[in-house]
């Protein structure tokens, strides 16, 4: 197989991976009711009811877009009003400008498909209306999102006619956009869920892990599951082959957030190891080697720090200044490290 079709394969898989890591979040309506909650500023978000919520458990493919379907579409209740909340997906790494074309053709199915299921005289009523329908559009790529929001402003001299073109915005959730405190402030799955999905190195990946731990602790045991089974399809998709495996019996096995978060850190760290047995890939500058260095040596601190309530500033120094050699045979024997005098063998 030819290498950039290889290349293409794999970047479509780690999509659709995506793709299907959020469908399977947001297919449960609290989740989906928080994430409406914690990211669209809108008034009517407020009157959401879980109990006047339906997921539409059809597809709306379009034939223009023969690879493409809207990923899920529910129906609610809002102050007696039927709308129905159209939410696709594009988690792909270029931005697709003809969004607005797209979000366009699956509204006219969806309403296309709502009036076939409707009576010919009910359609015919001059009271007969078409329920609202309000487009989300959730991106995750690492670039920023530069379509149009605006319908007509895909259309050429839009401006000559004004209020006479065909017009709508959509809502856009661009998981990128988030400061790191913000989303920690949340203290919800779906703030968890943007932290860790954001495009970070793994030495942040870690320090981010770890200050989840608190939040994941106050979810309840439904949405705790949801976490843990989107974070077994995502997180392997960033590491090794050899990793995944691993990390997938971590989460599957771990009764308590604390273990999982510092069991998931000790594979991570393997990963480190890893690059370091394969002596770099070729290329890498020295600098990246240097960083490596200091991420290891960062994670055995956080690591030293769970052990024992305090480590005093002059152990923190040795282990920041240490070479990789002595971090690595710190990290193979954490568990034997029972007081910093053992501590002392190792960097001494």
């Amino acid at each position: 197989m030819d290498n950039n079709i290889q290349k293409k394969t794999a970047k479509e898989n780690i999509r659709n991976q995506h793709d299907k890591g959020y469908k399977f979040l947001l297919s449960s309506k609290r989740v989906f009711i928080e994430l409406l909650k914690s990211f669209v500023g809108q008034e009517w978000v407020k009157d959401i009811d879980e109990t006047g919520m339906v997921r539409v458990d059809k597809s709306y493919i379009l034939q223009d877009f023969a690879d493409k379907e809207a990923d899920l579409v529910y129906r609610m209740k809002l102050k007696d009003k039927d709308v129905i909340f159209y939410v696709l997906m594009e988690l792909q790494s270029k931005v697709d400008f003809q969004m607005p074309y797209r979000l366009l053709l699956y509204m006219v199915e969806i309403w296309r498909s709502l009036l076939k299921d409707t009576s010919r005289k009910e359609a015919k009523r001059k009271d007969f209306k078409l329920p609202a329908i309000i487009p989300i559009v959730l991106y995750n790529g690492e670039r920023k999102w530069t379509a149009c929001i605006n319908y007509k402003e895909t259309l050429d001299s839009y401006e000559t006619f004004k209020e006479y073109v065909l017009d709508f915005k959509y809502i856009l959730i661009d998981v990128n956009s988030y400061n790191k405190k913000d989303l920690l402030e949340l203290e919800n799955l779906i703030g968890a869920v943007f932290l860790l999905d954001q495009k970070v190195d793994r030495e942040e990946l870690m320090n981010r892990l770890s200050e989840l731990i608190g939040v994941l602790k106050k979810l309840d045991s439904e949405r705790m599951e949801l976490f843990k089974t989107w974070l077994g399809r995502i997180l392997s998709n960033r590491l090794p082959k050899k990793e995944k495996k691993e990390i997938e019996r971590i989460i599957e096995e771990s009764k308590e957030v604390e273990d999982m978060v510092y069991n998931l850190e000790r594979t991570i760290l393997e990963g480190f190891k890893e690059y370091e047995k394969r002596g770099i890939e070729k290329g890498i500058e020295k600098g990246i080697e240097k960083g490596i260095e200091k991420g290891i040596g960062e994670v055995v601190i956080r690591q030293l720090k769970k052990k024992f309530s305090d480590i005093p500033e002059i152990y923190i120094g040795k282990i920041r200044s240490a070479d990789k050699n002595t971090l690595i045979n710190i990290a193979d024997n954490i568990f034997e490290i029972k007081t910093l005098d053992d501590l002392d063998k190792y960097l001494n």
